[in-house]
């Protein structure tokens, strides 16, 4: 009878040559399965952080009031709205779970945070036509960051009566403009879906301003 032997080097070898190409397939899968997990949760986060920055420009720009804040000597007319590219500031009541409720001035704000850009809201009271610094108001909140750019547009009636072009500047400060469009572009240059309000308490017969040339 012959003596059974062992394996002999060249098939241990290829043994494990078929072991590490095998291992090093499953952790290459593993990676992948990895990196495409987190990319769909970069995703989803950013979707929700969408949605919710949205959702509360839409709730905060859709309550906007044709309630004065200040007055302006100049041209003898309560200040209700004023408009820039990175500038807005407006009347809304804030719900009581945001302050202590009624009429609130909204002052966003697009800054430098050293890194790009950020939003952020101021809140102060409205009474009488004037704007209120309380003692113990809050310091502005950050309502987004990580942002290249952001700003602020604004849309009325022509002469003519038809819908005008967008603004970068609004200078009927006396009037609500009928649409409001903020734009954000992300710090790695993906845009944002433009966020486009219209502004129901606007007096559509009187919302005409005085065209700026748009950049």
């Amino acid at each position: 009878m012959r003596r059974a032997h062992g394996f002999t080097l060249i098939e241990v070898l290829i043994a494990m040559v078929l072991l590490v190409a095998g291992l090093a397939l499953a952790f290459a899968t593993l990676g992948a399965a990895t990196r495409t997990a987190a990319r769909g949760e970069a995703m989803a986060d950013r979707s929700e952080r969408m949605r919710a920055v949205e959702g509360f420009l839409r709730t905060r720009i859709t309550g906007s009031r044709p309630v004065g804040f200040d007055f302006d000597q100049s041209r003898a007319v309560a200040v209700r709205f004023i408009g820039e590219p990175e500038r807005m500031r407006f009347v809304a009541d804030l719900p009581d779970y945001l302050g202590r409720g009624g009429p609130y001035l909204h002052d966003f704000t697009v800054e430098d945070d050293g890194d790009g850009v950020r939003m952020t809201l101021a809140l102060n009271m409205v009474l009488a036509g004037k704007t209120v610094e309380e003692r113990d108001a809050r310091p502005p909140e950050v309502l987004v960051d990580g942002l290249r750019e952001a700003r602020f547009r604004y849309r009325a009636l022509d002469e003519e009566g038809r819908l005008g072009e967008w603004l970068d500047k609004w200078e009927a400060s006396e009037q609500l403009p009928l649409l409001v469009e903020v734009t954000m572009i992300d710090r790695n240059g993906a845009a944002w879906p433009p966020v486009v309000v219209a502004l129901p308490l606007a007096p559509a017969f009187s919302s005409f301003a005085a065209p700026v040339q748009t950049q």
